[in-house]
């Protein structure tokens, strides 16, 4: 694949997964609420996490200097990653993905909307490729409808992001008003890796918690599994037949064995969810969404054998994970692909999900 900077819409990428951060805590306070601000400084206070990871989240070589986290500086961001790659668009998604993990809704609340502002202020302008998504915490499904509808008419807003760690499977109910704000403000919804095991949160395993991070790190999508099964068998898709749901930082490899188990089990147990008029491979397909990152790396045709099972051609979307460790970049998941399916899964799936040729170009201003 050619990656020299070219206008052609056969060589575009859209990254679904870009990762911008703080410099620091501090960076909220003229979005937050002064009563909160002590939390910012305090010791374990701010985000919970609880298992140790000795390998640094993000790159080192990608900070742009002088201290600063990765990722916190869009201009160094946009050289390292949006023009040495060619990518056309970048949907940001964050840093603050154990939100949903804190004992306290209403702090939690208030972190997330605050770093929805940071964001629409210090990187959506820099760069007309950035596209935003409105992080919400999930502890109290209400207030994250109230987020939503309050940026959901942005023009640069493409998504909800929820981290995948909950107390209870996103299919249920509760959780409801969430779905009913996304599809009120024509979003996709995002499902992406975080707070699993942490703060309020069930272990990371469903035997407990492991003892490293490599343990942790092999299961990450049990997490992913977990919430597709609850909300395709609650009958989500029934309630909210437009909605479209996408999985991020989950592997791939385990979608076609949850579709042919689903299925299979359907056949049998079909009477406990009457509400589904389908098999659940079939919401699936229609309705949900999966990103590269982090790709499973077997021999390049059980790679293609894999894409295969799971209707790649629609359902998979490139994502690069920067600047994260493990994150790939363009020259190593799109050149494994035969053209056709390349050209779906590092622009067309995205463009169509998040119909970036026409609604979210128009929406009109949004009140803050």
């Amino acid at each position: 694949m050619d990656l020299a900077p070219t206008k052609s819409k056969s060589s575009s990428i859209i990254d679904c997964d870009f990762h911008q951060t703080l410099k620091s805590f501090e960076d909220l306070k003229p979005y937050l609420p002064r009563v909160w601000w002590p939390r910012l400084c305090a010791p374990e206070a701010t985000l919970p996490i609880t298992i140790f990871k000795p390998i640094p989240l993000s790159r080192r070589d990608a900070s742009p200097g002088k201290g600063l986290p990765p990722g916190s500086d869009p201009q160094y961001a946009i050289e390292d990653a949006l023009n040495r790659y060619n990518i056309s668009k970048a949907v940001l998604t964050g840093s603050l993905l154990t939100v949903s993990a804190h004992n306290n809704p209403d702090y939690a609340a208030a972190i997330a909307s605050a770093f929805n502002d940071y964001t629409l202020d210090h990187w959506i302008p820099t760069d007309d490729r950035f596209l935003a998504s409105i992080l919400v915490a999930t502890q109290d499904p209400v207030l994250a409808a109230r987020e939503i509808d309050r940026l959901g008419s942005h023009p640069k807003v493409v998504q909800v992001l929820l981290p995948v760690g909950s107390r209870e499977p996103f299919g249920q109910r509760r959780f409801y008003p969430i779905y009913e704000a996304a599809v009120r403000n024509n979003l996709v919804v995002a499902i992406h890796g975080g707070g699993e095991g942490d703060g309020i949160n069930p272990p990371i395993s469903a035997v407990g918690q492991p003892t490293t991070n490599f343990e942790r790190h092999n299961i990450l999508a049990i997490h992913h599994m977990s919430q597709l099964n609850s909300i395709v068998c609650e009958g989500v898709f029934e309630t909210f037949p437009t909605l479209k749901v996408i999985f991020i930082e989950g592997g791939l490899a385990w979608v076609p064995h949850l579709m042919w188990r689903m299925d299979k089990n359907f056949r049998g147990m079909r009477n406990e969810v009457p509400w589904l008029k389908k098999k659940p491979s079939e919401y699936i397909i229609e309705h949900c969404r999966f990103t590269t990152q982090p790709i499973e790396e077997p021999d390049n045709h059980e790679l293609i054998q894999m894409l295969s099972m799971m209707r790649a051609e629609k359902t998979v979307l490139f994502a690069t994970d920067y600047p994260h460790w493990d994150n790939d970049s363009p020259t190593f998941v799109l050149n494994k692909l035969p053209g056709e399916l390349r050209r779906r899964i590092a622009y067309e799936n995205a463009a169509e999900l998040y119909e970036l040729n026409h609604s979210h170009v128009e929406k009109e201003g949004v009140s803050r």
